[in-house]
């Protein structure tokens, strides 16, 4: 007996898939479904750049506890790369993925089926960690920066972990409504965050200037303390993998290309449009941010007092905000601090829309999340719960974050140089080769290095490998049994032969393996169906051979070729998997010439439990009772299910 469904259950349900359609992926979408949702390059900026451009609340802090006075030297290498390594690189990126799969895609094309797949996985397990914790870390950097305000209730003393939560809560919620609030929520915060900055840069700025001896203070200080220039250089670059963070931003400037408006002309295959966009987020945001970077990294080293940084100081992360509430009063810092918490507070936007074009685009379609997996409401109520629980095991502290947050960052940075440095070698650009695998050598040496200084953060990101392969595998298990068809098609020749078969008024479909496809072969085959199942000789018998392309795939699209061979009619399909096709075939047969088709199989010989195991991996196996299960499934009424039959 079903259950029934209430209007307000019916409704919810409605509303939590309202953008999802029947066999629809991601990659199928209709483009009238792909422009309604597209803005402007520079409106997307903001979105990515509420995570990028957020990290001014805390980057120069960071960069002043790494290097000290070196602070100015070790943010000019950061911005070195930045532009010179990281910008290229996904510049190109963006244009080898225009739909938005990044450097994740790139690499998985170089990996054949299952090996590639889980490949995908463990790059998504970075990615998320990358993408989970910048939601979390920036609410948690929020919240200390309201509780640290002078004017902050007293009430919100050591409550940041609820402050925390809720503003996740409230980062979910705009979610819920759709990403075109999310973008012009960003759009509005990014404009009067940086504008405030820049009005902090030029005060600062003007306060050097008057005061040479500032400036004077700083040289000399280096110079006691480093001697020559080289030696300076040297520790700049040393600890320059703990100044990473700087680079967050460019992952989620191309997972969320899809947003870009493009040209009208654009087609899905060549977006030029978008592309073009896509390159413009990238080389300006980067500019932006290298430099106020460059700029508040001096400013703030000459401006404030070293002992300042540590624990429990002043400007012990947020140094911006200690020059703006000492240099341009407590009403201006607080509306400093305003913007600076409202912009951490949604740098987990960009994080959001990074994974919810990421996840659609690869767990549904390898059968490793549910369907309702492309939905966006649903995929908002998961990330939401899994920040909750994120911000409550590290009790929302900023720095116990902070590891895990540099090491999805740098291992999806690295991926992204081998990716691009590996795409222009099979192209034949030597030179660019060159050049991007030097920058791929940097990138894997920062990697390794941060994971040194900081083992737990890879500890963390192993964690989120493991939960995502593990939910996949056991996601693809449970949606073994469905039908995994796209779209069923049939060419002339096998509509002919069906259509000669359906004249006897029973369409009789004999399973058959492709390993011998020789007249001999489908003769003994005929006859020892016509005797084991006492199938009429006057009735025309068909024969279906499935090859598997890819087992690794899920979902694919079905085209039936007809061919004979001599006097035998068979039908050929390439596929992911065996029984699922025969299946989904058999139901197209039925719904185009209206009668119930049969199907013929022989017991698959084995031991049962190695059989369904190759049926879960291999998409072979137990072939005829997978068969009749995806059919029981798929049809609920029996008088309209295909029948099947197995013979010894």
């Amino acid at each position: 007996m079903r259950a029934v469904t209430t209007p307000v259950e019916s409704r919810l349900r409605h509303w939590l898939l309202a953008d999802i359609h029947e066999h629809d992926i991601p990659m199928k979408r209709t483009e009238a479904e792909q422009t309604e949702k597209k803005h402007p390059w520079w409106k997307v900026m903001c979105l990515t750049g509420v995570d990028y451009f957020s990290t001014l609340g805390y980057q120069p802090g960071i960069a002043a506890l790494a290097a000290g006075v070196l602070s100015p030297l070790a943010t000019l290498v950061l911005v070195a790369l930045t532009l010179f390594g990281a910008l290229p690189v996904y510049r190109r990126v963006a244009r080898e993925s225009p739909r938005g799969e990044g450097s994740i895609a790139m690499l998985a094309n170089l990996l054949p089926k299952w090996s590639g797949k889980l490949f995908i996985l463990v790059l998504l397990g970075f990615a998320a960690t990358d993408f989970i914790i910048t939601i979390t870390l920036s609410a948690a950097d929020g919240a200390a920066h309201l509780i640290e305000n002078p004017f902050a209730p007293s009430a919100f003393q050591d409550q940041n972990l609820w402050i925390t939560l809720v503003l996740l809560a409230l980062l979910a919620a705009v979610f819920l409504r759709g990403f075109s609030e999310a973008i012009g929520i960003a759009v509005a915060l990014v404009g009067v965050f940086l504008a405030l900055n820049f009005v902090v840069v030029v005060v600062g700025m003007a306060k050097i200037l008057s005061a040479e001896s500032l400036v004077t203070d700083w040289t000399h200080a280096m110079t006691a303390e480093h001697g020559s220039p080289w030696a300076m250089l040297g520790v700049s670059l040393l600890v320059f993998p703990k100044l990473a963070l700087g680079l967050s931003g460019f992952e989620t400037g191309v997972a969320v290309m899809p947003q870009i408006k493009g040209d009208p002309g654009d087609t899905d295959e060549v977006p030029t449009g978008r592309i073009r966009g896509a390159r413009h987020l990238l080389l300006t945001s980067a500019l932006i941010m290298s430099g106020f970077l460059v700029v508040t990294s001096f400013m703030t080293t000459v401006l404030i007092p070293e002992d300042e940084f540590k624990a429990g100081g002043e400007a012990n992360g947020r140094a911006l905000a200690y020059l703006a509430h000492k240099h341009l009063g407590e009403i201006f810092g607080t509306a400093y601090d305003v913007s600076t918490i409202a912009i951490l507070w949604f740098a987990g936007a960009s994080a959001m829309a990074g994974l919810l074009n990421l996840v659609p685009r690869y767990l549904p379609r390898f059968g490793m999340a549910p369907e309702w997996g492309q939905a966006v409401r649903p995929l908002v109520l998961v990330f939401a719960v899994a920040s909750f629980g994120i911000t409550w095991y590290f009790d929302a502290d900023v720095d116990a974050q902070g590891s895990a947050y540099a090491t999805g960052v740098l291992v999806l940075i690295t991926s992204a140089s081998v990716a691009v440095a590996l795409s222009a070698a099979r192209k034949g650009e030597h030179a660019k080769t060159v050049g991007f695998a030097l920058v791929a050598v940097v990138f894997v040496y920062t990697t390794i290095a941060n994971i040194f200084e900081r083992p737990e953060g890879l500890q963390i990101a192993i964690l989120f490998v493991l939960a995502i392969v593990t939910v996949s595998f056991v996601s693809r298990i449970l949606r073994s049994f469905e039908l995994r068809a796209i779209e069923v098609t049939f060419d002339d020749a096998a509509l002919e032969l069906l259509e000669d078969a359906a004249e006897y008024g029973a369409i009789r479909i004999v399973t058959h393996d492709n390993e011998d496809v020789s007249e001999a072969e489908y003769r003994d085959k005929e006859a020892t169906q016509r005797r084991e199942s006492r199938l009429p000789g006057a009735e025309p018998i068909v024969f279906l051979e499935v090859t598997i392309v890819d087992a690794s795939e899920f979902s694919t699209d079905i085209h039936v070729r007809g061919r004979h061979q001599g006097e035998y009619r068979i039908l050929c399909v390439d596929s992911a998997v065996i029984p699922n096709t025969i299946a989904a075939i058999l139901l197209a047969i039925r719904d185009r010439f209206g009668t119930i088709p049969h199907v013929y199989f022989e017991w698959t010989e084995g031991n049962p439990v190695v059989n369904l195991l190759k049926f879960l991996f291999v998409g072979e196996g137990e072939v005829a009772p997978v068969t009749r299960e995806v059919l029981r499934r798929a049809e609920p009424d029996i008088e309209r299910r295909p029948h099947v039959h197995v013979d010894s």
